[in-house]
């Protein structure tokens, strides 16, 4: 009951002098609260990231990974967050356990926690307000408790009916820490995580020392020993944000910028590039497919190519080489094809965008993976670990191929936007091996098309899922879905509109010092305006 929209629902694009998007309101509040307490744009991401793992844990947690791009003044900052592979797991190891491919859940699953190290980093470089004053809604969220978003309602029930077969000592803190006699709780209700709440206290109050180099990552350690996991203190003790240089393309009068590898991001730029040579219109068939076998082409290059830096057999210059990809776009033929990777040298994360007075702007995302992650808290700790390692494969040889110490694929990207040299947006839509497509779609809705940032977002969507299959929104138009299905694409739709990612984009306007803010329908996408 109540959760039913039988009629249209419209939204209009947000203007404001500072502003905070997020896909759950009470996210983007906590970010309002940081900005009117003279916080700026990083303590306010900072913030809504922290908060994030509090009212949003179906898509991450303290366990989660992360990725941002920042503009401050008109210098832009990209830091990858993310973690590597336990030391001690290798390609051996699973191969003596049976496994042909990385478990979805479980203990081997689990990489190196990056998120609560790059909240840190990121802020003691670029914060202005206390590290314990930025992470305090968060706080008060886990501890006084919030009310449960209707979106977040349906992906727990979906994610716990995933999780049925996950029992045991391993996922007894799991079952404990996000259910209520097994079930999942209602829209409406208000939730608490008592053990998170000491976490996240000892995490403001210290920097995260204690969660990489102290007494929670001993219980860490001692939890992954007692379960035959692999994670120990020296691998938490390591782990490093680095800070990256983001890459970018021209793309209909601006640059276009994704952070470089082990992120997915470089396939967009590939993809863009590819489509600087095909003409496209709204709402129609030929568009579509030309969209569809560029994104099919641009992916599965990231899939053989794109992992750790140290370990890729090509660079992002040998991936984004303007003749590969203009030989790529004369290949796309009139009909749909099943696409190999070529040859260059001849689901559930949550994305928050913010931008203050001052005109600094932060795109950011982070996640678990693959809803709560592994289906693995620790116990006492409210950490819920990530499965991200399930983007390693096992085919030896392969660039992604499991090793020890190595960060894997990985999916999250926040997206940026300048124009002539000066930063000009924050975007991104998240959703696994949607996110790409995602960028793609919405940037051709605004940069080619001409559309604001909410009708961006608002565009029907489809997704390539592999082969010849694309999943299209119910609303995509109807004479573009039979041309499609004339060109051999096999269509399919959407189980349900979560299916098709989620995102936020955020416009600065420089002369008249004004945002100009787009949020998600698909979810409980919230802009939270500071005037």
């Amino acid at each position: 009951m109540y959760q039913d929209y039988p009629y249209g629902s419209k939204r209009t694009v947000t203007y404001g002098k500072a502003m905070v998007l997020a896909s759950n309101p009470a996210a983007a509040k906590a970010g309002e609260t940081v900005l009117r307490q003279g916080g700026n744009a990083v303590d306010a991401a900072v913030a809504v990231a922290a908060a994030q793992t509090v009212v949003e844990p179906t898509s991450n947690g303290l366990g989660s990974d992360l990725f941002a791009i920042l503009s401050i003044g008109d210098t832009l900052y990209g830091y990858n967050g993310s973690g590597k592979s336990p030391a001690s797991l290798s390609l051996s190891a699973m191969k003596e356990k049976g496994h042909d491919t990385m478990p979805d859940f479980g203990i081997e699953s689990v990489g190196v926690p990056g998120a609560v190290k790059a909240w840190a980093d990121i802020h003691s470089l670029h914060g202005k307000l206390p590290f314990k004053d930025v992470l305090a809604p968060a706080i008060r969220y886990v501890k006084e408790g919030y009310v449960l978003s209707p979106t977040v309602a349906r992906i727990w029930a979906m994610e716990l009916d995933k999780r049925r077969k996950c029992g045991g000592p391993l996922y007894e803190s799991f079952w404990e820490q996000f259910s209520i006699n097994g079930e999942a709780p209602k829209a409406g209700d208000t939730i608490h995580f008592p053990h998170m709440a000491r976490t996240l206290e000892s995490i403001a109050n210290d920097g995260g020392q204690d969660f990489y180099n102290g007494a929670i990552a001993e219980r860490i350690e001692s939890f992954m020993k007692e379960q035959g996991g692999y994670m120990t203190a020296h691998d938490l003790s390591r782990q490093e944000t680095l800070e990256v240089k983001p890459l970018s393309v021209s793309f209909e009068g601006a640059e276009v910028w994704e952070l470089p590898p082990n992120g997915q991001g470089i396939s967009v730029l590939m993809a863009l590039e590819i489509l600087k040579h095909k003409s496209t219109v709204p709402r129609d068939g030929v568009s579509a497919h030309y969209i569809a076998e560029a994104i099919k082409r641009t992916m599965t290059d990231a899939a053989r190519y794109v992992t750790d830096p140290e370990h890729m057999s090509l660079t992002p210059e040998d991936l984004l080489n303007p003749k590969y990809l203009k030989k790529c776009a004369d290949r796309i033929g009139e009909e749909a094809e099943t696409i190999r990777y070529g040859n260059p040298l001849d689901r559930s994360t949550v994305y928050f965008a913010v931008g203050d007075e001052d005109g600094n702007m932060v795109s950011m995302i982070q996640s678990n993976y693959d809803g709560f992650g592994a289906g693995i808290v620790v116990p006492e700790t409210g950490i819920s670990l990530n499965n991200r390692l399930l983007n390693f494969t096992l085919e030896e040889g392969h660039d992604n191929c499991l090793a020890g110490g190595k960060r894997p694929y990985h999916t999250i990207i926040p997206g940026f936007l300048t124009k002539d040299g000066a930063p000009y947006g924050a975007f991104g839509v998240m959703g696994g091996f949607m996110q790409p497509q995602g960028h793609v779609q919405t940037l051709l809705e605004l940069l080619r098309y001409g559309r604001n940032p909410q009708a961006a977002l608002d565009a029907p969507r489809f997704m390539w899922t592999g082969d010849k299959t694309l999943v299209v929104e119910k609303d995509y138009d109807e004479k573009a879905v039979e041309e499609l299905i004339r060109r051999g694409h096999r269509i399919e739709r959407p189980a349900h509109d979560l299916d098709m990612g989620r995102g936020q984009y955020l416009l600065y306007d420089r002369e008249r010092k004004v945002y100009m803010g787009g949020t998600e329908k698909r979810c409980d996408g919230y802009i939270a305006v500071v005037e």
